[in-house]
């Protein structure tokens, strides 16, 4: 079957030209029609029936493009994913859930069949393969990250830099010089996945800036993981006595190992994280933490869109600031 990026190949446009072509959107130049207009006779191509009807009214339904690759925490995606289908519905749209990881060609394939009137884009990494289309494409898009190149799309996050800054500078405050974030799994920073990347720059400028020794341990989401991590920070940092953690998962296991290597939170060593308050605020020490707005991130990226669709100028990139909250995880460091 002929897709319209055949048509858009063949015609040498983007698909986003040749959808305009077909729905008289957008003004075109007659040499441009007239090309893609033959390359339709050529190939065959006959639109979707969704697609014709779209020039005329909406599908009423937003896509969420979330690839559940290696790494990803599904309760934390899961937080999102409510967030933005709540809030669709409010608007009257229903939330197409796309989990595969397709890339580029999972967006094409929803794009031209017409089925849903924008997309929510989660798991962004800071070279994102999918932006270059993202940027083509006739239908609106919000970025729940923030990549290394924004310019030209539409992006909605927690200030992940600025959480990490957060964590290092409240450790500081309290007289600690040796600190440690324990992070995503290292597929996430293979991948260069954004939050991930900028928690760490934040940790790392923060730490620098404060003339603290400082180290930066991914962690894969286990217990055993999390214990192995722990024995690598003592041997590797005696002096240790702040712990960053970027990594639901691992959060409460890894407290739990540090206590059974015999270092009592917060009396000896200190720990904050960046994770939904619910869960730092329900461990057996609560836990001092710079909160995952899952909920308002999710319902500014669909109200986001929802201005988009109604043809309204929206900000390009909005962060939000981090909110800590300091719990019993966290005391000054004692004096040798």
């Amino acid at each position: 079957m002929v897709k319209i990026t055949d048509v858009a190949r063949h015609a040498g446009v983007s698909p986003s030209t040749v959808s305009y072509v077909l729905s008289g959107k957008r003004p075109i130049s007659e040499e441009t029609r007239r090309r893609v207009e033959e390359s339709i006779r050529l190939l065959g191509y006959r639109p979707h029936a969704g697609a014709q009807a779209l020039a005329g009214r909406r599908s009423n339904v937003l896509a969420l493009v979330v690839p559940l690759r290696g790494g990803v925490d599904v309760p934390v995606v899961m937080r999102f994913a409510v967030s933005v289908v709540t809030t669709a519905r409010r608007y009257g749209h229903d939330v197409l859930l796309l989990t595969q990881e397709e890339g580029e060609q999972g967006l094409r394939r929803v794009v031209d069949t017409a089925l849903v009137d924008a997309l929510v884009v989660m798991d962004v990494q800071l070279h994102d393969p999918r932006l270059p289309l993202l940027r083509d494409l006739d239908r609106p898009s919000v970025l729940i990250g923030l990549p290394a190149e924004s310019e030209g799309l539409t992006c909605v996050d927690l200030d992940f830099q600025a959480a990490g800054e957060a964590c290092v500078e409240h450790l500081a405050r309290l007289g600690h010089r040796a600190v440690a974030l324990v992070g995503s799994p290292p597929e996430v920073y293979v991948r260069q996945t954004a939050f991930a990347q900028r928690v760490v720059r934040g940790f790392t400028a923060a730490a620098d800036r404060n003339g603290l020794s400082s180290a930066v341990h991914p962690c894969d989401a286990s217990p055993e993981a999390a214990r192995t991590v722990a024995e690598q920070l003592l041997r590797e940092q005696p002096a240790l006595t702040g712990v960053v953690v970027h990594n639901e998962a691992v959060l409460e296991p890894l407290i739990d190992a540090f206590e059974q290597l015999g270092l009592r939170v917060p009396g000896d060593l200190s720990v904050t994280a960046i994770c939904p308050d619910e869960l730092a605020a329900s461990l057996r020490v609560p836990v001092t933490s710079v909160a995952l707005p899952s909920e308002e991130v999710g319902s500014r990226a669909v109200e986001s869109l929802m201005r988009k669709l109604d043809g309204k100028a929206v900000p390009e990139t909005t962060l939000l600031p981090p909110r800590m909250t300091a719990r019993a995880s966290t005391a000054r460091r004692a004096l040798a």
